[in-house]
């Protein structure tokens, strides 16, 4: 008798009052889908599931009686699990076209169908059920209550375990591609705002949620604030706020006990994360929920928030690396970087009236090297903190090198005179006081201005000025300025080029004994014609090359072949008694210098006392020990030496008497002087002091037979100049020479 009450499903029911599904605390009901066009079916469908749970979720029917009513509403549902699905109803074939329906056009895959019809006769072939991809086919007549629920409960089993796989695939993607998504150049905030998106997104609740982050320690306090740094939807006004602060007791401890606790809380309507990275400031994510959580998504999460640890302690790298980055570590300031940064800000702003100003503090190099990198470090700090305390806010003050402070603000505030006025008074250095001057350089920003690097640069060129003019001065940037700078470096590079195209070539100079007018010498002169066939003239080109680098190669090469050259003229007997080669400071500090020198004499096998090297009065006193180091090797090698410009500089005539010079040039200003009212009076004093320390004298700049005879009467030995020969090249030269042989 019992069997047959449990086989009995098609009952008569007429208490439309029973509840569709039992209420369930936590888990959502399975969405069970009737699609029949009789009503008893539904009736007793429904009365012999009522307070059924499967898997401790309840169900909730869905009705619909025809299959265009199907059409119209399945369209509006989401996560149906199970439909039972009447096959015949308008026509033998609705069930299956709604099948159909269902797959191809709604894209349910997962939605389980089970077919039911109380005719067999129209049952569906087995293709039909494979091609239609049905679950499960019944007639009314067999579906008992426990084979009823049997089959249901089947297909919800399947159902969730499609869902669960389904789930753990899209929430581990999403992980990955919520990972990639979050990046660091906005701080922590930006990244705690895209913490509570992603796990809304995650979960499928609204972003109602607020994330907290450690904060720093209160200077002596024991306890640690934790204050909220992102906050949305009905949180929004929690922003800034210490947890202490919040007035809902449920979020406060909540977040106050994951914080401490460092780990997760799952409550009924809530939960609250907790993310681990390596440094010492965790970080908490309170969310609402609606619902409570299945296991897949607590799994997913744990996944997550593992995975956020390793973004949080990559913030905390990034953080770190910008700081370095960004941020001078000796005077906590700004850097170079940061400065250059800052300036392209105020540009993209178009901030009227702001100044750039470079500060260097002078010979800070000698007093580090006689007092000390430490004590240099504690004058820079106290610098800073007058610098920043003085100008204030509306100056943004950074490091620019060593002993370089920028300075970036309004024209008013960075007058030069204001400026120079903060270092009037002694810096104070422990228990000691330093007074110190700086250099200043200045550039206006405009509309014309160009990038930060730029601005820089400009200012950079202004501070050199200053530099060189006069220490503690200061200088405006100009445009003439930038144009002067911009020609030097086009130009440069130009003489790079053309020394690499052998644009570069050697004239000589003939030089003549002034009294038998005997050919006694050649001074190789470098030239240098551009492409365009005009003449550089060296007095432009040499100093670059110093300034590079180049002089090097360049006199190396102008060695070699003045010394070829000479060579050549010697097999002709052509040759007079020596080749002169003027070689700059730069060269003369080579440590191989001389090997150079022996080698181009080697080479072109010409013997080391037909070469003269000439060397300027700023080269003997570049370093005295270092010159007559290399004199001194020089000499034992058999060349000679001549004191070229002689009198421009500012040698010591006791250290002149030391040098085993040979000869001394007499620069051509003062054989000019020879045509002026006041005479030779400087050339008369260097042939006498020629005299005394026992060296020749040679003049250079001989333009006239006044010259000439002036000269020679003074006692002057040799002579060059343009009234002798003007620099030749060697076709020319050997013609100069036959004519005077």
């Amino acid at each position: 008798m019992a069997e047959q009450e449990d086989d009995t499903l098609f009952i008569d029911d007429d208490d439309d009052n029973q509840p569709d599904a039992a209420q369930h605390s936590g888990l959502p009901p399975w969405k069970i889908a009737i699609v029949d066009d009789d009503e008893d079916v539904h009736r007793s469908t429904r009365f012999a599931l009522q307070q059924t749970t499967i898997l401790n979720r309840p169900l909730e029917f869905i009705h619909t009686y025809s299959k265009a009513e199907t059409r119209q509403l399945f369209p509006s549902l989401n996560d149906v699990a199970v439909i039972l699905l009447d096959v015949v109803m308008e026509t033998e074939h609705a069930g299956l076209e709604l099948v159909s329906f269902i797959r191809d056009e709604l894209r349910w895959t997962d939605t389980r169908i089970i077919l039911r019809t109380g005719q067999p006769g129209y049952a569906p072939e087995e293709d039909a059920i494979r091609d239609f991809d049905i679950n499960d086919y019944k007639t009314k007549s067999e579906l008992t209550r426990k084979k009823l629920l049997t089959s249901l409960t089947a297909a919800i089993r399947s159902y969730d375990q499609i869902r669960t796989i389904d789930a753990s695939r899209r929430g581990l993607h999403q992980i990955i591609e919520s990972s990639a998504s979050f990046t660091f150049d906005h701080g922590i905030q930006a990244f705690a705002a895209g913490v509570i998106t992603q796990i809304s997104a995650l979960c499928g609740v609204p972003p109602e949620g607020l994330l907290c982050a450690q904060g720093e320690s209160a200077d002596g306090a024991q306890e640690q604030q934790f204050n909220v740094i992102a906050s949305a939807g009905q949180y929004r006004d929690l922003m800034h706020k210490s947890i202490t602060d919040i007035s809902n007791p449920v979020i406060r401890e909540a977040l106050l006990h994951v914080l401490t606790r460092r780990e997760p809380l799952y409550q009924e309507k809530n939960m609250t994360l907790y993310f681990a990275g390596r440094g010492n400031r965790p970080l908490a994510a309170y969310i609402d929920l609606p619902f409570a959580l299945s296991e897949i998504n607590r799994n997913l999460l744990e996944v997550f928030c593992s995975n956020l640890g390793v973004c949080l302690d990559n913030l905390n790298l990034v953080s770190q690396l910008k700081n370095h980055a960004y941020r001078d570590q000796l005077l906590s300031l700004p850097n170079r970087l940061r400065f250059i940064e800052q300036i392209d800000t105020v540009l993209s702003e178009g901030l009227p009236d702001l100044v750039v100003a470079l500060l260097d503090i002078d010979d800070f190099a000698e007093m580090n090297d006689v007092l000390g990198h430490h004590y240099g470090d504690l004058l820079l700090q106290s610098i800073a903190r007058r610098l920043g305390n003085e100008l204030g806010e509306q100056v943004f003050l950074a490091r620019i090198s060593g002993d370089v402070f920028g300075l970036l603000g309004p024209a008013d505030l960075l007058q030069p005179e204001n400026l120079r006025q903060l270092f009037s008074q002694p810096f104070p250095i422990e228990e000691t006081h330093h007074t110190v001057t700086c250099s200043i350089g200045m550039v206006s920003l405009c509309e014309g201005s160009s990038g930060g690097a730029d601005v820089l640069k400009d200012a950079s060129i202004a501070l050199k000025r200053s530099k060189s003019t006069q220490r503690g001065s200061y200088t405006v940037f100009t445009r003439q300025m930038g144009t002067e700078i911009r020609e030097r470096a086009t130009l440069m590079q130009h003489l790079h080029k053309a020394f690499d195209a052998e644009r570069l070539f050697l004239m000589y100079q003939p030089q003549i004994d002034l009294n038998t007018g005997q050919f006694t010498g050649l001074e190789a002169l470098i030239r240098w014609r551009s492409d365009n066939g005009a003449m550089i003239p060296p007095v432009e080109f040499i100093p670059l090359a110093e300034y590079s680098g180049l002089i090097v190669s360049l006199g190396a090469w102008v060695m070699r072949t003045a010394c070829f050259f000479m060579a050549q003229l010697k097999k002709q007997q052509r040759a007079p008694k020596r080749m002169g080669v003027n070689v700059s400071a730069v060269q003369f500090r080579q440590d191989d210098f001389v090997a150079t020198v022996r080698k181009a004499l080697q080479d072109s096998g010409l013997e080391p006392a037909c070469l003269e090297l000439e060397i300027t009065e700023s080269v003997t006193m570049a370093g005295s020990a270092l010159f007559e180091q290399r004199l001194a090797e020089l000499k034992q090698l058999g060349v000679s030496i001549a004191i070229d410009d002689f009198g421009t500089g500012f040698s010591s005539l006791s250290y002149l008497d030391k040098l085993p010079a040979d000869r001394l040039k007499i620069d051509r200003a003062f054989v000019t002087q020879i045509d002026s009212a006041a005479g030779p009076r400087i050339a008369e004093l260097i042939i006498q002091l020629g005299k005394k320390l026992n060296l020749a004298v040679i003049a250079e700049g001989i333009e006239s037979q006044k010259h000439w005879d002036y000269l020679r009467a003074a006692g002057c030995q040799e002579g060059q100049g343009y009234f002798i020969g003007m620099p030749m090249l060697e076709t020319d030269l050997m013609q100069w020479i036959a004519s005077h042989g």
